[in-house]
């Protein structure tokens, strides 16, 4: 069985271009994943995790996910060699991601951009925060 799930923030912005053959669309970016341990007076270790994605996922990416932003995906790993010019053999390691979601709530520019309803200003979510408990009525 060949299956990654990773949650991690984008190292800088996704990248869309199309395939020579086929025009599919192809979307690259990389994830800073942070290590579960790390060692006693150190700082926490990131990997760097590239990740691609193909056709309506790619799109999707390309469009919604920004530098900075958190993301899960899973997907399947995938390794790749090819030979250059000059003869040289190269090795790729890539997750291939087969779904994509946000990990993180939209920012707080975002969220003061929409409308309110009935004076008062809502969460993200659409709902009206209570001020205080003692105005709920049970």
């Amino acid at each position: 069985m060949n299956k990654a799930i990773l949650m991690g923030r984008l190292t800088k912005e996704p990248e869309l271009r199309y395939s020579n053959t086929s025009n599919i669309p192809i979307c690259r970016f990389t994830l800073a994943v942070n290590r579960a341990y790390s060692k006693q007076g150190e700082e926490k270790q990131a990997d760097f995790i590239p990740i691609v994605t193909f056709n309506k996922l790619a799109e999707f990416c390309s469009k919604y996910f920004q530098k900075g932003r958190q993301v899960a995906i899973v997907g399947r790993i995938q390794t790749s060699t090819w030979d250059d010019n000059e003869g040289k053999r190269h090795y790729v390691t890539e997750v291939i991601a087969d779904e994509a979601f946000f990990a993180d709530s939209k920012k707080s520019d975002e969220a003061s951009s929409k409308p309110s309803f009935g004076g008062g200003s809502t969460g993200e979510d659409g709902f009206y925060p209570i001020a205080d408990d003692d105005e709920l009525p049970f």
